[in-house]
């Protein structure tokens, strides 16, 4: 995701610092962007000289302080709550005092990430979807404190970037994950119980929902361990059983069969 949302932001003019503890991950980015954007030319989405520039607007730091600069900082570690929160701790000392500090996070708390911040009223839900340079919604989450200009810019500023910013209130999952995620745990348990193959699972819902990618290749793409955190968070913060992830969903993660990423999910993929 946080190459994604780099790429986005350097393709609309803003300069860009992408920041991350590895340096193999921060090379990694670079590469995939690079390879992204060589293929937006192919396409005639972008020119080749608009590909040089926006990948000269791209800089990369192994440290918080590549944020002090910034006049808006997208959080996109792990769907981890300890990290988040140890995150914008540092960033709230790393970043200019008029900076809105934004996260991408999928399902976890606006307000109590912003609770751990002495600018509450600039820290910001800005979820994007994957992948971030094709699909138009940005989920815009108010935490409690969240004050109106906040919005109103980050609302601004996924405009200027082509997208849609949808406002909702901080709830678990927001509305994107809450109502994606039962959906693609129901699809596991229809696989863990025999019902259906998971290729099956998915040509219901493609062929019958008239949905563009079925429930557990989006698991895939999306990476199985990020949908059991939010399930996760689901659970436990709503206390409602019908979140409760399926055992085949933790199964795989403790396997390593993450999707994509992994090479292996519900299904395979050599790249």
């Amino acid at each position: 995701m946080g190459n994604g949302i780099a790429h986005v932001f350097a393709q609309h003019g803003w300069d860009t610092v992408v920041v991350d503890v590895s340096a193999e991950a921060l090379d990694r980015a670079l590469k995939t962007i690079a390879a992204n954007t060589e293929r937006q030319v192919k396409k005639g989405v972008l020119t080749a000289a608009e590909r040089s520039a926006l990948l000269g607007r791209i800089r990369t730091s192994a440290a918080l302080e590549g944020a002090a600069g910034a006049d808006l900082v997208v959080e996109a570690a792990s769907e981890d709550r300890d990290v988040k929160f140890r995150l914008f701790r540092a960033l709230d000392r790393a970043a200019p005092p008029a900076a809105v500090l934004a996260t991408n996070t999928s399902s976890i708390s606006i307000t109590a990430i912003a609770g751990q911040t002495a600018r509450p009223a600039q820290v910001i839900g800005m979820h994007f979807m994957n992948p971030v340079p094709v699909m138009p919604l940005v989920e815009v989450v108010r935490g409690l404190q969240t004050s109106d200009e906040t919005a109103q810019r980050v609302g601004e500023i996924a405009r200027a970037l082509g997208k849609t910013p949808v406002e909702v209130h901080d709830a678990p999952g927001f509305v994107s994950n809450r109502v994606l995620m039962p959906m693609i745990n129901e699809a596991i348990f229809c696989v863990m119980e025999g019902v259906a193959t998971p290729e099956a699972v998915d040509q219901v819902m493609t062929l019958g929902m008239n949905h563009p990618v079925g429930p557990l290749a989006l698991a895939d793409l999306i990476g199985l361990d990020v949908c059991l955190a939010i399930l996760e968070v689901l659970h436990r913060d709503l206390g409602d059983d019908k979140y409760r992830p399926a055992p085949l969903l933790r199964t795989m993660v403790a396997a390593g069969r993450l999707g994509r990423k992994a090479g292996q999910g519900f299904y395979g993929y050599r790249d």
